[in-house]
């Protein structure tokens, strides 16, 4: 059986251009390189890393707001560059989004209800009594009333914008949603509410989120599998459990030193040095061994494959 998305060798340079009007080509950002990932029916994927590591734009290759450089996205077993125009309408109905700001990503002119109707009323022809009960049910779903379907977003708290970007999101009755750091922009003490709310809609829906995100608390409590990017890379991929209980890569275990709190007794593991390099230059070999505390010889001349080092754990790592 096909996984839902299924992502292999998906690789995103964007060229960087200078001279009169930039008509020169003189390099490239390596922002995504050679990535391979899978989502299935009612799971959460989580793709966690240090900024700029490429997270944001695996999210919008699947959404298809970018067009890879090579490689390839597949909904259920079929290319996306393949999809006829009524099959890659579908996927757009059946891949949806929450953005990192609900300030940002709502229009200020627009009242709540209009904003969570706009994608349905773009799709179907509604009676109004229809659309009034779809309103009703939506704001239900994201814990909000109906007389919150009248205010403009400056009349909302932070939680309540993000609930309604949910709302917006789940409209459409979608498949899958990319989940692009739904929480940073949110209170601590808000945080929780919304992270509940997603896994409450998940079981109930049945769906599958692709969450990107740095909080490596919230990624342990929603996801079923997790994959860790650095410098436009899968560097360790693996269940959740087995990640945390374990993990291979040096990489992931100093993410993990750095956002984690330290248990008494046990020994902490150094944090990352150095700065990340430069995905216009990026370090031959393991991209990461100009940063890493365990690095060898064979780490600066040769890329470790992604390759199976526990059951259902892989990580790129010659010492893994």
């Amino acid at each position: 059986m096909d996984a839902m998305i299924r992502v292999e060798g998906l690789t995103k340079h964007f060229p960087v251009r200078s001279g009169s009007f930039g008509r020169r080509e003189t390099s490239v950002v390596r922002a995504v390189e050679d990535v391979d990932l899978e989502i299935e029916t009612g799971e959460t994927l989580a793709l966690v890393g240090e900024s700029g590591c490429g997270k944001s734009t695996t999210g919008r290759l699947i959404l298809h707001v970018e067009t890879p450089t090579r490689g390839r996205v597949t909904w259920f077993g079929r290319d996306l560059a393949t999809l006829g125009r009524k099959d890659f309408l579908s996927y757009r109905v059946g891949v949806q989004a929450v953005f990192q700001d609900p300030w940002a990503s709502l229009n200020p002119r627009m009242r709540a209800g209009s904003i969570i109707l706009e994608p349905v009323l773009a799709h179907k022809h509604l009676e109004r009594s229809e659309s009034q009960a779809t309103l009703a049910r939506l704001l239900h779903e994201v814990g909000l009333g109906p007389e919150h379907a009248d205010r403009f977003p400056h009349e909302f708290s932070g939680g309540q914008r993000q609930r309604i970007a949910i709302a917006r999101a789940l409209a459409l009755a979608p498949r899958l949603i990319v989940l692009d750091e739904p929480l940073s922009s949110l209170d601590v003490s808000i945080r929780a509410q919304i992270v509940n709310l997603l896994v409450d809609l998940r079981r109930r829906h049945d769906l599958s989120f692709l969450l990107i995100s740095h909080d490596l608390a919230t990624v342990r409590y929603m996801s079923q599998r997790v994959a860790v990017m650095y410098l436009g890379r899968i560097v360790e991929r693996a269940e959740t459990k087995s990640l945390f209980d374990g993990p291979r890569h040096p990489y992931t275990r100093a993410l993990f030193a750095a956002a984690l709190p330290a248990t008494p007794g046990v020994p902490r593991a150094d944090p990352i040095s150095g700065e990340v390099p430069s995905p216009l230059n990026p370090p031959s070999g393991c991209p990461f061994h100009p940063r890493c505390p365990i690095a060898i010889a064979r780490c600066s001349v040769e890329r470790p494959p992604l390759r199976l080092v526990a059951q259902d754990h892989l990580a790129a790592c010659h010492l893994a």
